[in-house]
């Protein structure tokens, strides 16, 4: 079991309100997990995923990684896992515009400590690998969107993660490409081993997911479709 979650809460106070964006979740995820976190804007999933991926505290409840509590650990080795441990995905593709797609993946990897050929070559092997090999001189606005999230699913991989979290990443593409972005999510946790986390509102694209968790108004309202170790909420 790579995630255990037990009756975690985010809230917010705006005003003399107080926004349970997510309301005592429970869940576990095992390594190696294709999820889909399935829900409207509002339900809490981006919550959810920016808790997983260590971006934020819970205000209640326990996140365990690897069994350790999230919350317990210092602001450096919170760093530390977002560098090393989990790899991000965005709807934005978040690229640098002046870059090519080659050196788009450069610039993720050079904190890695890879330089010269090696560095050049690596972020080759990761492009091929995403299926883009051949538009590796091409700037962003040169590819198309489907080629452009390829290119940020290839950055997030530089540090080999053991978690891939990934938000609303078929958000700016049409249905065709969509689903090859979520096809090459899942072959990536397949052939790496990797948990992959996707946050989506197509219930089309989250159907695919061999584990799906739908979320409303901050709570799991059913556990997975399939999979071991989900707990009701």
């Amino acid at each position: 079991m790579i995630y255990e979650l037990n009756n975690v809460s985010k809230w917010f106070v705006k005003g003399p309100a107080i926004i349970r964006a997510v309301d005592s979740v429970s869940i576990a995820i095992d390594q190696g997990e294709f999820v889909a976190l399935e829900g409207p804007s509002g339900s809490g999933k981006t919550t959810l995923l920016q808790l997983l991926g260590a971006l934020d505290r819970p205000s209640e409840g326990a996140v365990s990684f690897e069994g350790r509590d999230l919350a317990s650990l210092r602001d450096n080795d919170l760093a530390s896992l977002r560098l090393n441990a989990f790899g991000f995905v965005f709807q934005q593709f978040n690229l640098i515009p002046t870059l090519t797609a080659v050196q788009n993946v450069e610039v993720k990897l050079a904190p890695t400590g890879v330089k010269g050929v090696e560095l050049n070559k690596r972020a080759m092997a990761l492009l091929i690998e995403v299926g883009l090999g051949d538009r590796s001189s091409h700037l962003p606005s040169h590819l198309s969107g489907g080629e452009q999230q390829r290119v940020a699913i290839a950055r997030a991989l530089t540090t080999e993660p053991r978690v891939i979290l990934a938000d609303e990443p078929t958000g700016n593409l049409d249905t065709t490409t969509g689903a090859d972005v979520i096809d090459l999510l899942e072959n990536l946790a397949a052939q790496r081993g990797a948990t992959v986390i996707v946050a989506t509102h197509d219930t089309g694209l989250a159907a695919r997911a061999p584990r799906r968790l739908q979320m409303r108004d901050g709570k799991i309202l059913s556990p997975a479709l399939t999979g071991a170790g989900t707990m009701e909420s």
